[in-house]
């Protein structure tokens, strides 16, 4: 994992023209994101003929990638970060544990633009699978130019799901997936493009990575 720095970060919403200021403190992230044999192997599943093993892993929904943290938290003896209802309803975060977890929205946004002011990192095509470069299909994680603090596939190849709720008070519990994928046109494989969808929701190009705090 990377240690990404503390720094300042402005969200916006082009939705209702709003934009806010958020402090990210320093914290951990994946150099790329949640791979097929991380991920299979964690759920003690065997790797289909079919699945890509170094590719990111696709077709989870947000309560999954949930999931997903906790187990990874108890595999590596860590304190688990999400306490989950019965009924898969409620999710409620310990922020003194030092287990996996997904990245806040700013945390995300932060370490994909490592430092730098515009929409990308870098030029689309050397950092990013997407529309017009992926032939319809997921790649090998890291296999792009990494942004200049070692983070792999934060554009494109598959969008990654965050903790944020997207907008209570309009679309209840969506939360927010950012960054692109192998299917996205390019206006939508940006720092500041936001997406939001219901914690069942899956789709064969939306994703995670995980993140730790310090």
């Amino acid at each position: 994992m990377v240690k990404i720095p503390a720094g300042e970060i402005e969200l916006r919403d082009d939705r209702i023209k709003t934009t806010w200021t958020v402090q990210v403190n320093s914290f951990l992230l994946a150099s790329v994101p949640v791979t097929q044999a991380l991920y299979f192997s964690i759920l003690q599943k065997t790797v289909g003929p079919n699945d890509r093993p170094q590719a990111p892993v696709a077709d989870v929904s947000w309560n999954d990638a949930i999931r997903f943290c906790n187990l990874l938290s108890q595999h590596s003896g860590l304190k688990e970060y999400y306490s989950v209802s019965d009924d898969g309803e409620s999710v409620v975060c310990n922020w003194e544990a030092d287990g996996y977890r997904l990245p806040t929205e700013a945390e995300w946004q932060h370490a994909c633009k490592a430092g730098t002011t515009g929409y990308r990192y870098g030029e689309l095509n050397e950092i990013a699978w997407y529309h017009e470069n992926s032939e319809g299909r997921v790649h090998e994680a890291g296999q792009k130019l990494p942004n200049a603090w070692g983070l792999y596939d934060m554009l494109g190849n598959v969008w990654e799901w965050c903790w944020d709720v997207y907008d209570v008070k309009v679309y209840g519990s969506y939360r927010v997936f950012r960054g692109g994928s192998w299917a996205e046109e390019a206006r939508g494989c940006g720092a500041t493009c936001r997406r939001r969808s219901h914690p069942t929701f899956r789709i064969d190009d939306l994703g995670f990575r995980v993140a730790r705090s310090l």
